[in-house]
């Protein structure tokens, strides 16, 4: 069963830069509750898309890097990424049916 994976400052270049795919990120806290909404989606759509995309959580608390490098001022936010450009940025806990809509477009 695949799983979100953990993005981390230190292994953002390996894991999404030099990924070759399309990349959704989940920036997240642990004292965030509107973050939390988007737990379930986000295991639902690393099981769903595995193999071609990308779907990983960002702790911002943790990594503060990626963030900034992104211009992240509000989380949740979910960015998507390829290489190392932002494709779009999604603010806001939002239904899993807008993620999806969103990846579908960069597939």
């Amino acid at each position: 069963m695949a799983k979100p994976i953990e993005v981390t400052d230190s292994n953002f270049d390996k894991v999404v830069v030099k990924s070759g795919k399309v990349a959704v990120l989940d920036l997240w806290a642990e004292w965030c509750g509107p973050c939390r909404m988007l737990d379930p989606i986000m295991e639902e759509l690393a099981e769903e898309y595995d193999g071609k995309a990308i779907i990983g959580k960002v702790n911002v608390d943790l990594n503060p890097g990626i963030p900034q490098k992104y211009a992240v001022l509000n989380i949740p936010t979910v960015l998507f990424i390829k290489g190392d450009e932002l494709l779009e940025k999604v603010v806001g806990a939002v239904p899993k049916r807008h993620l999806e809509e969103v990846l579908k477009k960069f597939l």
